[in-house]
């Protein structure tokens, strides 16, 4: 009997590299995430500085009104510039939501032919076995037939 070949062999190797590729798109929007939170933790951090260094100046009595106003200005940036990052982590978290979907999908697309294969693959080896056990029962009975006579 010929050896087990799935037909849909050519298909299963499409959808896995399909997969596969989902799946680097998917790494790609995470590791932008991380990228995003390393960000705006850079900025949380330098408002925080800013705020420290405010304070101090306040608690020390010397007010410097320019100096005042230009500290001012860029703790505006700096919110600005959070709420962007903000906005733009809201984004790409729907985006990394939507990637995540695809992934399950296309992983569920090949679990279904690895699952055909492998009935198959059964059904075949169990036709062998048939084919098998008649041919040794048509020998068994030939021999017999040739030893009657």
């Amino acid at each position: 009997m010929p050896k087990f070949h799935f037909r849909l062999q050519t298909l299963q190797r499409l959808r896995v590299f399909a997969r596969d590729e989902l799946r680097s798109r998917l790494a790609e929007a995470q590791s932008a995430g991380e990228i995003l939170d390393g960000q705006r933790s850079a900025i949380a951090a330098e408002q925080a500085t800013l705020v420290d260094a405010m304070r101090q100046c306040l608690m020390k009595g010397s007010l410097n009104v320019s100096q005042m106003l230009e500290t001012q200005r860029y703790q505006l940036g700096l919110e600005a510039q959070a709420r962007l990052l903000s906005e733009q982590a809201q984004r790409l978290a729907e985006e990394i939501d939507n990637r995540r979907q695809a992934v399950v999908e296309a992983d569920r697309d090949v679990r279904v032919l690895e699952t055909l294969r492998d009935r198959r693959r059964v059904e075949h080896q169990r036709a062998q076995r048939l084919a098998e056990v008649k041919e040794l029962d048509e020998i068994g009975a030939f021999r017999h037939r040739v030893h009657d006579r």
